[in-house]
């Protein structure tokens, strides 16, 4: 069964399937949200007034939320990772203070600022868990390796005493030195 990604109707990519492989879902729903961000933008600015005045930030702090989570994708490490889904995090918290002062002072189309406050907040909900699950895993991965080091090395350690407990043993004789009775 093949579905649409979620977009906005004029989307023009083409169907496929639903997944979650590599954190595509949350990828597109991060570039979705920016494009809806910058239809709004542009109602903002020809709105003119205030609305225009904040059209810049809002389209550089979304736009930064969808590109950072697309550079996590290519993350060096997973120390990367988590740092750049971190920034995304903070760049999307942006976004989203920013659409609720749209909504709370009634700037722009209320109805599209409304369901941007929303899809903001589910985003941030998203990629804190990202961010929570990705640390855990990495903790659990570490315990782990040193788990297995610590067994190595007890291992080791085992090893080396039977063979120097070997080593302290008196050779032993070809013949058996023996006193005769008396």
């Amino acid at each position: 069964m093949l579905v649409t990604s979620g977009m906005d109707e004029d989307d023009d990519r083409p169907e496929r399937p639903p997944t979650f492989e590599d954190g595509q879902d949350i990828r597109d729903r991060a570039f979705a949200f920016a494009c809806r961000v910058v239809k709004f933008c542009q109602q903002l600015s020809d709105g003119g007034g205030v609305g225009r005045l904040m059209v810049p930030q809002l389209l550089s702090c979304t736009l930064s939320f969808a590109t950072m989570l697309e550079e996590a994708r290519g993350a060096e490490s997973d120390a990367d990772f988590i740092s750049k889904c971190c920034i995304s995090l903070k760049e999307c918290r942006e976004s989203w203070t920013r659409l609720r002062v749209c909504t709370r002072c009634q700037i722009g189309p209320q109805a599209d600022a409304r369901a941007l406050v929303q899809e903001g907040n589910e985003l941030i909900a998203i990629v804190t868990t990202i961010i929570k699950n990705k640390r855990r895993n990495v903790a659990t991965k570490r315990a782990a390796e040193k788990a297995a080091k610590s067994m190595k090395a007890a291992t080791s350690q085992t090893v080396n005493s039977d063979r120097r407990a070997r080593a302290a043993k008196p050779p032993a004789r070809a013949y058996e030195f023996q006193i005769p009775n008396s």
